[in-house]
């Protein structure tokens, strides 16, 4: 799997076999961009997720309005620090992104030393969401209430679930690289 299929796939959350093509995830992952085609591809690519990006911050927002059954005051209260949550969100997106970049490029040829590695920034990557999350209930409450805080995280946590069985589902199995 290339690079930047690995990064289509995280930022997409949906199936990567329509943008990398039907080959087999162990075909996918052999195969290498060339030094000469990745710098245009790579910038189309870039170009492309940060349209997708700002589609989907907006699908995901009309999905988390209807979902919040907000009024009026609630929503004048509830948007601005929804905001500021994507924002951060965003950033923790990048790194999910870097660890699967550096999952896929060293696939073929893991290590237990790599698995470590990979295994570690991933736990730490969970407890950095689940702390943004932390973070941003405790400011939902204070600016709304519990209940309205509480039902942020459940919707939160159900998009994430999904998006992570998504992109799970499209990377194969750690396995030990061939002598």
């Amino acid at each position: 799997m290339t690079r930047t299929a690995c990064t289509l796939l995280f930022v997409l959350g949906v199936s990567s076999s329509a943008l990398v093509g039907q080959m087999p995830v162990k075909s996918r992952l052999a195969k290498k961009d060339t030094p000469s085609s990745m710098t245009d591809q790579e910038k189309n690519i870039r170009a492309y997720i940060e349209l997708l990006r700002s589609g989907a911050r907006q699908e995901r927002a009309q999905l988390v309005g209807a979902v919040m059954q907000l009024d009026t005051e609630d929503a004048a209260a509830f948007w601005p620090i929804f905001r500021d949550f994507e924002a951060e969100y965003m950033k923790f997106g990048e790194g999910v992104v870097a660890l699967i970049k550096n999952y896929c490029e060293n696939y073929a040829t893991m290590t237990n030393e790599l698995a470590d590695q990979l295994a570690a920034k991933l736990l730490d990557l969970e407890q950095e969401r689940n702390g943004l999350k932390r973070k941003y209930y405790l400011k939902f409450k204070d600016a709304l209430d519990a209940i309205t805080a509480a039902r942020f995280l459940q919707v939160e946590n159900q998009l994430e679930r999904i998006a992570d069985l998504q992109v799970s589902s499209e990377l194969p199995v750690m396995e030990r690289a061939q002598p």
